[in-house]
C-alpha cells in the first residue's frame, strides 16, 4: 500500500523525478511525457465520471485504477515486462476485459454510417474529451516505445480505452440515437 506523509519532497526541484527502480529522469521526457498525459486522460475520464450513475461508473473507478497501473508500468524502466509482487504491469486480462466492455456495450448500438461528432449529451461530450485525451496519452507512449522499451500490453490497454470511451459515449447519447452526425462539407 501505498503512504504519503509529506506531499512535497524538494527531490525534483532540480527538474528530474524519481522512477520506481530508484533512478531519476528529466521531467522533460518521453518517459514523464508519457506517465503525465496517461494522468491526463484519467482526470478527464473522472471528469466524465461524476456525471455517471450505475455501471458504467463502476466501471471508469476500475478503469482509473488500472490507468494508475498503467502510470506505475511506465515509471518502471526496463525490458521485463512480466508482472510481480513489487513491479505492477498492465496484463493481458486487463486488456481483454476492455475488449468484453467494448463488445457488450457496443452490441446495443446500430452501425455507424457516418462519422458522429464529439458531443450530444453532456456526458457523452465529456466522455469524448476523455476519449482525445487518451488519444494523446497513446501518443506519448508511442513516442517513448520509440526510444524506450514499453510493455506492449501498456500500448494495447491504452488503445482499447479510447475505443471503449468512444463507444460509452455513443451508449449515453441514448445508444446511438443523440450522436450527431458529421455532414462533411456542410458548412462550404
Amino acid at each position: 500500500m501505498v503512504k504519503l506523509n509529506k506531499i512535497y519532497t524538494r527531490t525534483g526541484d532540480d527538474g528530474t523525478t524519481g522512477l520506481v527502480d530508484g533512478s531519476r529522469c528529466p521531467k522533460h521526457s518521453a518517459r514523464i511525457h508519457a506517465i503525465g498525459t496517461v494522468d491526463e486522460a484519467n482526470s478527464a475520464i473522472g471528469l466524465a465520471a461524476v456525471k455517471m450513475t450505475g455501471a458504467p461508473g463502476a466501471e471508469i473507478t476500475r478503469i482509473q485504477n488500472d490507468l494508475f497501473d498503467l502510470g506505475a508500468d511506465l515509471a518502471t524502466p526496463g525490458d521485463d515486462f512480466a508482472p510481480s509482487e513489487m513491479v505492477l504491469r498492465i496484463v493481458p486480462a486487463q486488456v481483454e476485459w476492455l475488449e468484453q466492455r467494448i463488445d457488450a456495450l457496443n452490441e446495443k448500438l446500430a452501425p455507424l454510417t457516418s462519422f458522429i461528432l464529439p458531443g450530444g449529451s453532456e456526458l457523452a461530450a465529456r466522455l469524448h474529451i476523455a476519449r482525445a485525451t487518451t488519444r494523446s496519452a497513446e501518443r506519448g507512449m508511442v513516442a517513448l516505445a520509440a526510444q524506450d522499451a514499453v510493455n506492449p500490453q501498456a500500448l494495447a490497454y491504452i488503445n482499447r480505452l479510447s475505443d471503449y470511451l468512444f463507444v460509452l459515449a455513443r451508449v449515453v447519447n441514448d445508444n446511438g440515437r443523440a450522436d450527431v452526425k458529421w455532414v462533411p462539407g456542410a458548412s462550404r
